[in-house]
């Protein structure tokens, strides 16, 4: 029997791209500066961060610790004005590096020990940790980009009171 790890959660990581992206797509770039407070942060120190996270972890995913001594986290989450276009590079820059990793794995490798922060994990514990730490960053993205948008929100996904109904 063929292994549906990688494919599964490959797909699962497109969609939550996906989501941030239709999300994107109903804001203006300076809603991607708007913060409700000093200790929140805006969608695009979200997008700075996930990047960077995802630059970090996914840079030699296989051989080398996922926090790269070059990585400057706290940076990713400081108030930049870039426009929407450099912020959608950053994105896709990032998004680019986990695929490539993600596509380059093979089912064997899925009990390799790879490290994150000098901690030892299984590289399917580690895919899953990311999988995890991006849903929930795109989370936050969705839920910003609801508030900004309020009544004239498109919905990502079934829209309320739209379920179908079983008979």
């Amino acid at each position: 029997m063929k292994n549906s790890y990688l494919p599964s959660i490959t797909n699962q990581l497109k969609y939550y791209r996906e989501l941030a992206e239709k999300t994107f797509g109903q804001l203006q770039e300076d809603d991607l500066f708007w913060k409700e407070n000093e200790e929140s942060n805006s969608i695009a120190a979200i997008i700075s961060h996930m990047a960077g996270n995802m630059l970090s972890r996914w840079t030699d995913f296989l051989t080398t610790d996922g926090e790269k001594s070059w990585r400057k986290r706290d940076e990713e989450f400081e108030d930049k004005q870039i426009s929407k276009e450099s912020l959608m590079m950053i994105w896709d820059e990032g998004w680019n590096c986990l695929f490539n990793a993600l596509n380059n794995l093979q089912t064997g490798d899925l009990e390799k020990t790879v490290h994150i922060r000098n901690k030892p994990l299984t590289v399917t514990e580690a895919v899953n940790r990311q999988l995890a730490h991006y849903a929930y960053h795109v989370g936050q993205i969705v839920y910003v980009g609801k508030l900004l948008r309020g009544p004239v929100w498109k919905a990502l996904t079934i829209p309320k009171k739209q379920l179908p109904i079983k008979k």
